[in-house]
């Protein structure tokens, strides 16, 4: 059987329905190529008690895990809540095609984290993200947000230093004429390392704080009490 199951934000953000099946799992697997990690494999390894499989986006996309799932009771360990990234989605419609049976196990992940900013949930529109590599289509997703007045969330990929995306976000900004204000930034929310910033982009050029993970917010109309909330930040 196929066990795919989220962590959650922190080392001990794992359900404990959750850590009960990794237990009994034969073979458990760590995805690993969507985010990075506010701890180590090591610090989780000790927490599971159990051997972890490191899985890239190949291994993932591959039917290994599946035809493995034929014979074992395996697990694939995912940051955040399991189904976020759409790669995952696949993995239960080829387990579907295969016949072999799979249970999600939910946990909580960024797009439930970045209410603590006092930004509305159901204010926020498309979500987007800055890549690894050159691109700026993602600014035209910020343009549609805008467009209804709705706050832009843009994750960030993997091993992307935060200088480095701000430089990427302004770029595309001025290409795609999107006038950047005051923005939100958000450091390992739900560790004890998280961090919220509201501030503009001359402030944030010279802050280099900023722990991975972290995403970013483009806040759309303000409601007076979002404008109170990030006041207060």
């Amino acid at each position: 059987m196929l066990y795919i199951i989220g962590l959650g934000l922190n080392i001990d953000g794992i359900s404990k329905y959750g850590l009960e099946i990794v237990k009994r799992c034969k073979r458990v697997y760590l995805e690993n190529y969507t985010v990075d990690f506010p701890y180590t494999e090591g610090e989780l390894a000790a927490l599971l008690e159990k051997k972890i499989i490191p899985a890239d986006r190949e291994k993932v996309e591959s039917l290994e895990i599946i035809d493995e799932a034929k014979k074992l009771d395996v697990a694939l360990l995912v940051y955040g809540s399991p189904l976020t990234a759409t790669t995952h989605i696949t993995l239960l419609q080829e387990a579907k095609a295969s016949e072999v049976r799979y249970k999600v196990i939910y946990n909580a992940s960024i797009l439930d984290a970045v209410a603590e900013t006092g930004l509305q949930s159901y204010k926020f529109g498309k979500i987007s993200s800055i890549p690894n590599f050159e691109a700026d289509s993602y600014m035209e997703i910020v343009k549609e947000n805008q467009s209804i007045k709705a706050h832009s969330l843009i994750l960030v990929d993997i091993g992307l230093e935060f200088p480095e995306a701000l430089r990427a976000l302004e770029a595309a900004a001025e290409k795609h004429t999107v006038k950047l204000k005051k923005f939100v930034v958000c450091q390992a929310l739900g560790t004890k390392h998280k961090k919220i910033l509201y501030k503009d982009l001359k402030e944030l050029e010279t802050f280099t704080g900023v722990k991975k993970p972290y995403c970013i917010i483009i806040p759309g109309k303000l409601h007076f009490v979002e404008k109170e909330v990030l006041g207060g930040i």
